[in-house]
């Protein structure tokens, strides 16, 4: 007692967030504001841009999901109820589908895993498509089995062989007892090729072992490249892309057909690639956006050759974009839909991934479990805060449109004052980016410093925080770009103060002396 603390809790984050005027104590919060302790005590309010990377489109502490957790924890809700009847998650996966069938104009059910974080929703559709994957994988070799005993049959009873059949794996003519077992030897080797996933360039999955291999930026994703699964990533908004790379990774078998008493060969495909990854408006990756076009392919050649789309709405979804889903809003339907952040209102850590009716595996549920998910603290929250998104007609997602819009347009005109400075605004509804151009040439050697090093972005907000008491962040794989995803509450007078901040911004980089740091 009375010794004072080491800081065992992640001091190297702690010291680098120093090193930028970011390592603030938050006290309390509510609203757009987060109130930070100062060394006399006191609190500062501090104007929130970063909104917990998209966790609070309903307002930091909203006041009737607050109100709901006292109900709960006092009223005693079981937390820690495992391998039990669980009817308001069951509540919670039907609320999710209605809004679901009502977005994308489907019946189609979509059966609900739950979580507690988006990166493990994403780790649980992975291994779920992986599982489906498996699956359909002995169903192809048995079928090629069965296929080569059937026409084993047919030659016994007289069935002729096409010659070619023969040529093509150099066995010798008429022998097809040699010709059938190179054909059962070869599907049993493919099935036993490790799968493939696809993913886009610029896309962020989470820093799990399995999501960080999905995600592009190689420095998370590099270090842990001993546990990799394989990954193509697909270049963003390319169409011809997907096919291109798509198409190499798609291996077919060689099975018999007997057609008017001749035994031929066709082609059968064997499923490799597990699943295709993406995020609707890119979060980590700069604030892009999926065009509907590039969209479209994608739907279209995964159909094609049977690979579930799994869409990750965990930074995109919950309103955020101006709809529950942003993939509804470029005609994009995905197998699988990972969601979190504002699906628990700010207040609970809930995720939860759904995946389509056709693809689901009743048996997925004996091998994935979680703790911590599918409780009743969690999913009642989460029905709470879904039910203030759906209300008066899905009023906050109109509203996330219109304040999205309003804060664009403040973005906008100050990239078009400083088209020296700003590169691009980008972004949908209350998810929204501004890029600084490259500043590594400032006059400034100070702001060029930073440029080079990559970390003009934060130490534009460690300025922000220190001198306008405004807190916002870059975005953590492209740190060139702000990210700005306030709650659907935020005003014009806030958008104002933000607007003050950013011009002051565009005033220190543009002189040749002051200095963010």
């Amino acid at each position: 007692m009375g010794t004072a603390e080491v800081e065992l809790a992640e001091p190297t984050m702690l010291g680098w967030l120093s090193d930028y005027g970011l390592d603030v104590e938050y006290v309390r919060s509510s609203g757009n504001t987060l109130f930070a302790k100062q060394a006399d005590g006191s609190e500062k309010p501090v104007l929130d841009f970063a909104g917990g990377y998209g966790s609070v489109l309903l307002g930091h502490n909203n006041p009737e999901l607050v109100e709901l957790a006292r109900e709960l924890l006092a009223d005693g809700t079981p937390i820690h109820a495992q391998f039990s009847r669980h009817p308001y998650a069951n509540r919670l996966a039907n609320e999710l589908n209605a809004v679901l069938h009502r977005e994308f104009g489907v019946s189609e059910p979509y059966y609900a895993v739950f979580a507690n974080s988006g990166a493990e929703a994403v780790e649980a559709a992975v291994k779920h498509a992986e599982l489906d994957r498996g699956h359909r994988v002995r169903a192809v070799v048995e079928a090629v089995g069965s296929a080569v005993a059937a026409a084993r049959a047919a030659v016994d009873g007289g069935a002729l062989v096409d010659e070619e059949a023969y040529r093509e794996f150099g066995v010798a003519s008429g022998d097809f007892g040699a010709l059938a077992d190179r054909l059962v030897a070869l599907a049993g080797e493919a099935a036993s090729r490790r799968p493939v996933f696809l993913a886009l360039e610029g896309g962020f999955h989470g820093k799990l072992v399995g999501s960080t291999q999905l995600t592009h930026n190689p420095g998370y994703r590099e270090p842990f490249s001993a546990l990799a699964r394989p990954t193509r990533f697909v270049a963003l908004n390319r169409p011809e892309s997907v096919r291109e790379v798509l198409e190499p990774e798609r291996v077919w078998l060689r099975e018999p057909v007997v057609v008017d008493g001749v035994v031929r060969l066709t082609d059968r495909e064997l499923p490799v690639v597990t699943a295709f990854l993406l995020e609707p408006v890119q979060g980590e990756g700069g604030i892009r956006e999926v065009e509907a076009e590039f969209a479209k392919e994608i739907g279209a050649a995964c159909e094609e050759a049977g690979v579930p789309v799994v869409v990750d709405e965990v930074q995109s979804g919950m309103g955020r974009c101006g709809a529950f889903f942003a993939s509804s809003q470029i005609g994009l339907r995905g197998d699988y839909y990972a969601l979190s952040k504002s699906l628990g209102g700010g207040i609970a850590k809930a995720a939860v991934m759904l995946v389509r009716g056709k693809h689901y595996r009743g048996d997925f549920e004996l091998v994935h479990s979680s703790t911590f998910a599918k409780d009743s603290f969690s999913c009642t929250v989460a029905l709470r805060a879904l039910a203030l998104m759906e209300a008066d007609g899905g009023r906050a997602y109109r509203v996330a449109a219109e304040r999205g819009q309003r804060l664009a347009g403040v973005l906008e005109s100050i990239r078009a004052d400083h088209p020296d400075l700003v590169l691009e605004v980008r972004g949908r509804g209350l998810m929204l980016g501004l890029e600084l151009r490259d500043q590594s040439g400032s006059a400034n050697a100070a702001v060029a410093g930073q440029a080079a090093a990559g970390m003009l972005g934060y130490a534009v907000a460690g300025y922000l925080l220190r001198e306008h008491a405004i807190r916002l962040f870059p975005t953590a794989s492209a740190t060139s770009t702000l990210r700005f995803e306030p709650s659907l509450h935020v005003s014009d007078e806030e958008i104002a103060r933000l607007e003050n901040g950013l011009r002051d911004v565009m005033a220190v980089l543009g002189d040749p002396v002051r200095g963010l740091v």
